[in-house]
């Protein structure tokens, strides 16, 4: 077995927390080979420790700008050069925005993330996002925003404007990267992840299983967040949506069980972190959805859209969450975090 862990980057923020342990590779795959029993007593331990009210946190994604991207992420529909009949749309007016931030709050979200399909922001389009950051903040959400790769003075920018996390994802580990993308490489990344820890801006980063990697680049992926310093508050991790058109469509398709190894390694790794169901959760169903809350999942994508991917619907969530006795996050207090 090849160890990558000395291939683990990082960035190091102005002011950076000290770190209780670090996550060699091998020690990451040791976890991915517990007995799947053992491995998810561990997480749940870990869950109850750091997470004692046991709640899930609601979160709502809304495109602010779709398609027509210049980037090459072999699992995207939003890639300009792929052909999957998706209609590119030019940033959304601030009134579309705001009626679906409110109708996300009126479901019971706490955080509100625009996403736009860009390779970085404009300068003429970073006057916009900061108006929609002022007025979904003004509603007492969490405010959340993946615009691409950032420069510092946007991630200040957007800092200035009210914005509490920045999303921006590995995706996969250094290894694999270049079998998913070549248009940006890995340290463009962790250059952004650095600028939005230098603004003051909260970290939302995961990445997506199912690409084809192997559980040793799994655990490469993990290693790269975990190590971060300091790992990311949010954590995403997507299930691969296989959208026809794209490089990645006909993968093989993961086995539930080992998405469901993913969350619980996750949780293990970053205890203190939000670990969110994204992507991929429609594909699951309900029974490896609740394992993954079992394994340290306490964060979802709320909706009935997720980009341009289907969700499961909010009442289908509100349903499941019922069945499983799990509360919801309580509301954000408004103007400020939680």
């Amino acid at each position: 077995m090849n160890d990558i862990s000395s291939q683990t980057m990082t960035f190091m923020p102005a002011v950076a927390a000290v770190h209780a342990e670090t996550w060699p590779v091998d020690e990451i795959v040791a976890l991915f080979e517990l007995p799947f029993n053992d491995l998810l007593f561990r997480a749940q331990e870990v869950h109850r420790r750091e997470f004692p009210d046991a709640d899930v946190e609601l979160a709502t994604l809304l495109s602010i700008k779709t398609g027509g991207c210049e980037e090459d992420c072999g699992y995207c529909p939003q890639a300009a050069r792929y052909d999957t009949g998706l209609e590119a749309k030019k940033i959304l007016e601030i009134a579309e925005v705001m009626t679906a931030a409110r109708s996300a709050k009126d479901s019971g979200a706490t955080r509100f993330c625009m996403g736009a399909a860009w390779r970085s922001p404009k300068d003429r389009d970073m006057d916009k996002v900061e108006e929609m950051v002022r007025e979904v903040k003004a509603l007492g959400l969490e405010t959340c925003a993946t615009l691409g790769m950032l420069k510092e003075e946007q991630a200040t920018r957007l800092k200035d404007a009210g914005l509490d996390y920045y999303n921006h994802n590995l995706d996969t580990a250094p290894e694999f990267y270049t079998n998913v993308i070549s248009t940006r490489d890995y340290q463009d990344r962790l250059d952004t992840l650095g600028h939005v820890r230098n603004a003051g801006l909260k970290v939302c980063c995961g990445g997506i299983v199912g690409m084809g990697e192997s559980r040793l680049q799994r655990a490469g992926l993990i290693a790269q967040l975990a190590n971060l310093n300091p790992y990311p508050e949010s954590v995403p991790v997507n299930h691969l949506v296989q959208v026809e058109g794209t490089p990645l469509y006909g993968t093989d398709v993961l086995d539930p069980l080992e998405f469901v190894r993913t969350i619980a390694v996750a949780r293990i790794t970053m205890p203190k972190a939000r670990v969110r169901l994204s992507a991929g959760r429609r594909q699951l169903g309900e029974p490896v959805q609740a394992m993954c809350f079992l394994a340290g999942a306490n964060s979802i994508f709320y909706g009935d859209k997720l980009l341009t991917t289907d969700n499961p619907e909010a009442h289908d969530d509100r349903i499941l969450l019922d069945k499983l006795g799990l509360k919801t996050r309580g509301k954000v207090e408004s103007g400020g975090c939680s």
